[in-house]
């Protein structure tokens, strides 16, 4: 029901006056998108120093954890170790037991595969260490990036909290108008406002004639369209750019028939 009666409040207007509020609602997002633009690209830099030090973090950690799998190897390759020491000894003791060359030969095999074990765990060990400090090395760079992009997002943030609070009371004001205004536009005409500012490179859906061009593409406009679209009898639109066009006396008109009333 509430719908029904919102429409027919917006049925109610005039062409002008439909003309006047989009022109209206068009200054009120162009100031916003001023104030956006005052931001510059502090929130995409923002978002790429958090992105960059997500990758830091991630990165650090693999790191940490591999180091941690190759420090859990040399163990293992040092336990390798102690075990054939052991065996070492026990076939040398052995050696001094034996009763005939063959057996001799047996356990001098048995102990020259167990150096070789030795051996083979000492250069694996060696490889671990050399890359647990090369992938040391890389977190301690990291961390040190880390550090200078933590700095850095400090700042931005810092400089963009500081826009913000400056400009966030007049952009609550301003999206608060422009939401009053498109309470009393149809959806028909919000959405075209919408359309055609989506496609246009400044983001003005609605433009003024100015030197009887239009004040979007800068194109002329013959002198009879002139005479039409100063009497806000129906919208008009450029047919080289496709914005809505106003004469340059909206708003005073606008003002004059408030004082009348």
């Amino acid at each position: 029901m509430a719908n029904k009666n919102s429409d027919a409040g917006t049925k109610e207007m005039t062409v002008a006056e439909k003309l006047r509020a989009l022109y209206e609602l068009q200054q009120v997002v162009t100031s916003i998108d001023k104030i956006k633009i005052l931001r510059g690209e502090l929130p995409l830099e923002v978002q790429d120093l958090e992105d960059e030090i997500e990758g830091l973090q991630t990165r650090i950690a693999k790191y940490r954890e591999d180091i941690e799998a190759l420090e859990k190897s040399i163990s293992g390759k040092k336990t390798e170790i102690s075990h054939a020491q052991e065996l070492i000894k026990k076939y040398e003791e052995q050696q001094n037991n034996v009763r005939n060359n063959r057996e001799y030969d047996s356990l001098s095999k048995e102990i020259e595969f167990q150096t070789l074990e030795i051996e083979l765990c000492e250069k694996r060990i060696n490889e671990f260490t050399a890359q647990i400090s090369d992938k040391t090395e890389v977190i301690d760079e990291s961390n040190k990036q880390l550090e200078e992009r933590s700095g850095d997002l400090d700042e931005k943030r810092k400089e963009l909290e500081d826009i913000v609070a400056e400009t966030k009371k007049e952009e609550e004001q301003l999206e608060d108008k422009a939401e009053s205004i498109n309470g009393v536009l149809d959806e028909r005409l919000q959405s075209a406002f919408r359309k055609i500012r989506s496609n246009a490179r400044n983001g003005l859906a609605v433009v003024q004639v100015e030197r009887d061009a239009c004040g979007g593409c800068y194109n002329k406009i013959p002198p009879q369209r002139q005479l039409d679209i100063a009497s806000r009898k129906k919208i008009i639109v450029c047919e080289y750019c496709g914005r809505i066009l106003v004469d340059d006396k909206i708003l005073e008109a606008g003002e004059a028939e408030e004082k009348k009333k």
